[in-house]
């Protein structure tokens, strides 16, 4: 299980992303805008998305940092 969250510097929702991945001990990756990738590669990488953080988990995109808080919260009932 691995989260991907895309963000950018200055953003509170992409630290709260990175902060509950390390709080529940998920393995990530953090990508920060025009340090990893460029304003055109995140349209291309998710055309409808409007703000950050935006997040894949296992190769799926979920959304922002509510959306993968709902999945965090899911994984912790199964464990």
């Amino acid at each position: 299980m691995k989260f991907v969250i895309y963000g950018k510097p200055n953003c509170p929702y992409c630290d709260k992303a990175k902060a509950l991945a390390e709080r529940e001990g998920f393995d990530f990756e953090y990508k920060s805008l025009d340090t990893d990738f460029t304003a055109e590669e995140m349209k291309e990488l998710f055309p409808t998305a409007r703000t950050f953080p935006q997040v894949i988990f296992d190769d799926q995109k979920i959304g922002g940092y509510q959306e993968m808080e709902a999945v965090v919260e899911d994984i912790k009932i199964i464990r």
